[in-house]
């Protein structure tokens, strides 16, 4: 017999599924996928469907009836591998984002820079392995097993995460933050500050620094306005250099004057920037809660192609939302 605390938990399970069919069925309303076809018909056969469909939600978001054949999860596989091989994932995203630029939905006000730490499953290695890889190299033991150096990610980095430490039991807070053992890539997005919608992205290993990819591809010049926000990461002399040469305008955050104190113009200048900048940490935070975003792949490629599909998708469900609130007003 069932407990009054499992019936609820039954019935939130149900209404978290029936919301989640309804948000499948508004994304048939108003994505066109067809738009995606040109690049997709020549890697899979037509039956192949992206999604398991063990529930009625999913096999009416992909038109598919009790009948009909459905993907099993080595089908999803080969296809998701298919997209990785052919390098599909920039091909696609730009098409959607061409979608979005026919719907109105321009880069507009300027753009908002940031970069969030993706894990992925930790390796195994011995010390000498760990020193090769930084050298580029593939340690000999692996190139005489290839099955054991298909499960290594070569590419794939340890790195520390820093995090504000919290308030103790007593009220006090430590005079340092915490450092978190973090393995795995690192995802670089540019979104436009008028829709918050992702422009630009890059996938890195987890140890690059956010700064340099400013200079990398990360920057939209089609945006409307030449504003450019990002924190303290990329607040450097050649940042400062490469957007004046092209136009921009920094909003970038000044750093504190080492061993001095900050000046009050510069605090308030930089408090003025977080409230804008604050939106591309909403961006991040969307896709964790989600979508999950974790990498369970080997290799940076694939890694790519993850993090590629998850910045499509948030750009699907934002999409959505703006459409609802333009119905509205």
């Amino acid at each position: 017999m069932m407990t009054q605390s499992g019936f609820f938990d039954v019935e939130e399970r149900l209404a978290r599924l029936s919301g989640l069919g309804d948000q499948l069925e508004a994304f048939s309303r108003t994505v066109d996928f067809e738009v995606f076809r040109p690049e997709l018909n020549n890697l899979s056969d037509e039956r192949t469907e992206y999604l398991i469909n063990d529930r009625l939600s999913f096999m009416r978001f992909l038109g598919l009836g009790l009948s009909d054949r459905m993907p099993d999860a080595t089908t999803v596989w080969l296809f998701r591998e298919r997209l990785t091989q052919a390098g599909a994932i920039d091909v696609l995203f730009n098409r959607f984002d061409a979608t979005l630029r026919n719907a109105d939905y321009l880069p507009m006000s300027g753009q908002i820079l940031d970069a969030t730490l993706v894990a992925a499953p930790k390796q195994r290695n011995t010390s000498a392995e760990k020193a090769e890889l930084r050298e580029g190299r593939i340690p000999q033991d692996w190139q005489d097993k290839p099955s054991k150096l298909s499960h290594k990610d070569r590419h794939a980095r340890w790195t520390l995460k820093f995090t504000k430490a919290k308030r103790q039991d007593d009220g006090t807070i430590p005079s340092t933050d915490l450092a978190i053992p973090f393995f795995g890539y690192k995802s670089h997005i540019s979104i436009d500050r008028k829709f918050r919608l992702i422009r630009k992205w890059k996938t890195t290993d987890a140890t690059t620094s956010d700064g340099a990819r400013l200079r990398e591809g990360l920057l939209d010049r089609s945006n409307t306005a030449s504003d450019v926000w990002a924190d303290t990461a990329y607040g450097s002399k050649a940042n400062e250099a490469f957007m004046e040469k092209r136009g921009f305008v920094s909003k970038v955050h000044r750093k504190k004057p080492h061993l001095k104190p900050m000046l009050r113009h510069i605090q308030r200048s930089n408090a003025g920037k977080s409230i804008i900048r604050s939106r591309v940490e909403h961006v991040f935070a969307d896709q964790k809660s989600q979508t999950g975003l974790f990498v369970r792949t080997v290799g940076i490629t694939r890694a790519t192609m993850r993090i590629g599909l998850a910045n499509i998708v948030y750009n699907m469900r934002r999409f959505l939302l703006l459409e609802r609130i333009n119905a509205i007003a």
